[in-house]
């Protein structure tokens, strides 16, 4: 694929639409301002409930915490939502979703559970009309493009892919959804949230005038890991320690990070050119990443965005992003800020029955993704985000890189990589590979 070729279908030019839905709301800030300009980008219509329609049946790949989640989050979002079929690599992995689901009165034919690594064709077999993916992020390429073939909608959970050759998968089977007429939201719920929509209208009308430079960030605790149990064989130790294994997850500058780096390409409205950082592995006790990441991408024309992820017991922890312009700064998410500090202009929260600001948006953005893609198939105006979240997601690949070689990498590199994590075949048992942890550069010499 050509580097240019992939710029014309970047997420913004793929998803953009100027008019009433890019320019209604900008407020007296932005469309004073000297720099005002039109908004390029189809934002979602943000109803509180989706309308009415035909029923729609879901069916659920990925049983963990966060499917069983993003199940009940569909099931939120309107009437006449139904989850029908459940499937997961493992078996005790569906029994706790089914009741977990039951306690919320949600109940899924037992028929219709299906576990193992061929789960998801089956429940592709079912009657049904959208499909979650929430498994670990290696397979979601291959259940996407299944669920895509299929003609099913999709809402799929970030990130699209762990490997560059995964993320063009995702890329590709994007076109087809659209020429097939189908939904399909991503995980990339920042993108459905008020208060990060309303900021990202306001600076792309002009409010801080043009983007000179941006940073992004996440550091937190270690999240969790498994221990090894003695009957577990290789291949199951690691899926259920699958947030410690980069062919798995990705590492966490995927797995959580690639939430900022989503933001960052948002407001630049494009994809950086190349990418050089570092990292380490000092505190993990299992698997094959990293515990941080520092990277410097660079989107030409003299602008960089310094990015960086970090997951370690014990230090100062916070995340969010800062977009800098020639007018002033923004947080992304609620405010903006004139050069000298002050508060150019704040999002306005609900306010509470006392009058005050209850600091949160109306609806929870992770409801909120859910009567938007509900929402486009009841209305039949298709949206397909998943080219955008694969671009995101190949920018922190990207930047994995960089730091796992010590290299500059540029996006040509990761258009022309061969590079794909994980075994030639999934079945339970030993599992032929290595996981030596990534040590960039050449050892000096004593």
């Amino acid at each position: 694929m050509e580097k240019n070729q992939l710029s014309r279908r970047n997420f913004l030019e793929r998803s953009a639409l100027i008019g009433a839905a890019g320019i209604a709301g900008i407020s007296a800030l932005s469309s004073c301002s000297k720099n005002a300009k039109s908004v390029d980008y189809n934002f979602p219509p943000l109803l509180d409930k989706a309308p009415d329609g035909k029923k729609l049946r879901a069916g659920l790949v990925g049983c963990g915490n966060r499917g069983t989640g993003a199940a009940l989050n569909f099931l939120a979002a309107g009437n006449d939502l139904e989850l029908v079929a459940l499937a997961d690599v493992f078996e005790d992995k569906v029994w706790d979703c089914h009741g977990k689901l039951g306690k919320q009165q949600v109940e899924v034919p037992k028929g219709n559970c299906f576990w193992g690594f061929d789960a998801y064709k089956h429940l592709l077999e079912v009657d049904l009309d959208v499909v979650i993916l929430a498994t670990p992020p290696h397979f979601r390429p291959e259940h996407f493009d299944a669920a895509i073939q299929a003609k099913k909608h999709v809402f799929m959970e970030k990130p699209a892919a762990v490997d560059p050759v995964g993320a063009r998968q995702v890329i590709a089977t994007s076109q087809k959804a659209e020429n097939m007429g189908l939904t399909v939201v991503t995980g990339t719920q920042r993108r459905h949230q008020r208060d990060y929509l309303e900021t990202y209208r306001q600076v792309a009308s002009g409010a801080i005038g043009e983007i000179t430079s941006a940073k992004a960030w996440w550091l937190q605790s270690h999240v969790w890991f498994r221990t090894r149990e003695e009957e577990w064989t290789d291949m199951e130790y690691m899926l259920r320690n699958w947030n410690n294994f980069c062919w798995l997850c990705g590492d966490h500058i995927l797995d959580t990070h690639v939430h900022n780096i989503d933001i960052v390409n948002w407001f630049m409205g494009k994809q950086p050119e190349s990418a050089v950082g570092f990292g380490g592995r000092v505190r993990r006790l299992t698997g094959d990443q990293y515990d941080f990441f520092s990277i410097d991408f660079e989107f030409g024309n003299g602008i960089f965005s310094h990015s960086m992820s970090r997951q370690i017991d014990g230090c100062a922890n916070s995340l969010g992003e800062l977009v800098m312009g020639t007018e002033g700064y923004t947080n992304c998410k609620n405010t903006i800020f004139n050069p000298d500090g002050t508060i150019k202009w704040q999002y306005e929260y609900p306010k509470n029955k006392d009058g005050k600001s209850t600091g949160i948006v109306k609806v929870s953005p992770y409801v909120q993704e859910h009567i938007d893609l509900v929402t486009a198939i009841r209305t039949n105006k298709p949206v397909v985000e998943a080219e955008r979240t694969a671009v995101s997601t190949l920018t922190a690949i990207m930047g994995r890189t960089a730091a796992y070689t010590g290299q500059k990498v540029t996006w040509q590199d990761m258009l022309n990589s061969t590079e794909r994590l994980g075994p030639e075949k999934y079945e339970m048992g030993q599992v032929e590979m290595e996981f030596p942890t990534p040590l960039p550069g050449t050892q000096h010499k004593a």
